[in-house]
């Protein structure tokens, strides 16, 4: 059973104060800093039917939490590996983003190359050193390893500074025990995400069945946008719904009051007045272009958005929602000089139309799914809190994990 104690004793040093019986060390001193590069990629003897492991910082920023790599999207072949010098990292090693963007972390499951975006981190001795350990130590650090890269065109960290960053030193049994506890928190990270990302799936499945086959129908129909259930009606957007214009309201007018403010990409602030009585819909037509967000109450949409305004009495809001973001409206866009979603283009859009008592059967189906994924969620970032709230104290020692 794991037991933990506070610490009560420190001693100041320069990443601020650490137990008495830890000490500090740079990175040089723990790890052999390797750097990485692209081999051509007009080379396909380079490239194709590669074994390699090649990693870039898209590669890490795609782990959503897990601190372990197995392999990249893609691979080089042995003859990359030779003729352009690149450092092949054991397993075991830390692999740390320092271009576009810096402080991605991981340790590798296997062995792998890695692109000039990356700095790689070989330990020097394993037996007292846990690579996790340290590659929890940067994910903390992210913000001070942005702030030491320079760069006027994008953030860099160099070697040399990556080298002199300063770290903890502690006992390896105790910097394992560290790791096991956040271990355990991120093991149960991982599957909330799954259960996430499976709900997720469920939600896509239903509303592709529901919003185009309907409920427990046997006799469909051909329309111009496919087959549909006979006793639907087929009609356009803009027979069912007008695209508001939202307005304006500066930044400094977007203070804590009771209405949410709306953007293209959601909530942006809260205001002490409302344009529209909700709930609404709220469609993005700059920035995120056709986005679609549903806002419970009354609330005030800039104008970014345009707000939708049914024009008909037989057709259930939330229900609405559900089918507009199935169309897939960010589609409906010219790339002219002033890119945004064409209310024309929308409103020629054509969409099955079911009727009221099905609509409102569909979105209570969808929305109880919607309620799942929203708890799930809702733990995953308490779990998230709790981790980050871990790692502040046990990086920094100020809760110890008894060893031994």
């Amino acid at each position: 059973m794991v037991s933990f104690y506070r610490e009560e004793i420190f001693q100041p040093t320069p990443i601020g104060e650490i137990p008495q019986d830890w000490e500090i060390r740079k990175i040089e001193d723990l790890f052999v800093v390797e750097t990485g590069t692209t081999p051509s990629t007009k080379r396909a003897d380079y490239w194709d039917k590669g074994t390699i492991n090649w990693i870039t910082p898209t590669d890490l920023s795609k782990l959503e939490g897990d601190i372990r790599i197995k392999s990249g999207e893609r691979r080089i072949t042995e003859k990359a590996l030779k003729e352009t010098n690149l450092a092949l990292m054991p397993r075991g090693s830390i692999i740390v983003s320092t271009r576009a963007p810096v402080g991605y972390v991981a340790v590798l499951e296997d062995s792998a190359t890695f692109n000039q975006g990356c700095k790689g981190l070989i330990p020097k001795n394993r037996s007292e050193i846990s690579p996790e350990f340290y590659c929890y130590y940067l994910l903390r650090k992210k913000q001070m390893l942005q702030n030491l890269s320079g760069g006027s065109t994008f953030k860099e960290l160099s070697k040399d500074r990556l080298e002199k960053f300063v770290v903890p030193y502690l006992s390896i049994e105790e910097q394992e025990a560290v790791v096991g506890v956040l271990g355990v928190v991120d093991s149960v990270i991982a599957k909330t995400g799954e259960v996430i990302a499976k709900t997720e799936r469920l939600k896509k499945g239903l509303m592709q069945t529901l919003l185009t086959r309907g409920i427990g129908h046997k006799e469909y129909k051909q329309t111009p946008i496919g087959t549909t259930p006979k006793t639907w009606d087929v009609l356009k957007l803009g027979d069912i719904i007008s695209l508001e214009y939202g307005k304006g309201l500066p930044q400094n007018s977007r203070f804590e009051g009771h209405y949410p403010v709306v953007g293209s990409n959601g909530i942006v602030g809260h205001h002490n007045e409302a344009l529209v009585k909700g709930p609404g819909i709220v469609v993005g037509r700059k920035g995120t272009i056709g986005a679609v967000s549903w806002i419970d109450g009354d609330f005030w949409p800039i104008d970014t958005t345009y707000y939708v305004k049914s024009k008909r009495s037989d057709v259930y809001l939330r229900w609405l929602f559900f089918e507009l973001s199935h169309l897939n409206l960010a589609k409906l866009h010219l790339a002219d000089v002033v890119p945004g979603l064409k209310r024309d283009l929308a409103y020629s859009r054509m969409l099955p139309l079911p009727p009221l008592p099905e609509q409102q059967k569909i979105a209570e189906i969808i929305m109880t799914v919607d309620k799942k994924l929203s708890i799930e969620q809702t733990e995953k970032a308490r779990l998230e809190r709790i981790k980050r709230g871990l790692m502040d104290l046990l990086l920094a020692g100020k809760i110890r994990v008894k060893v031994g």
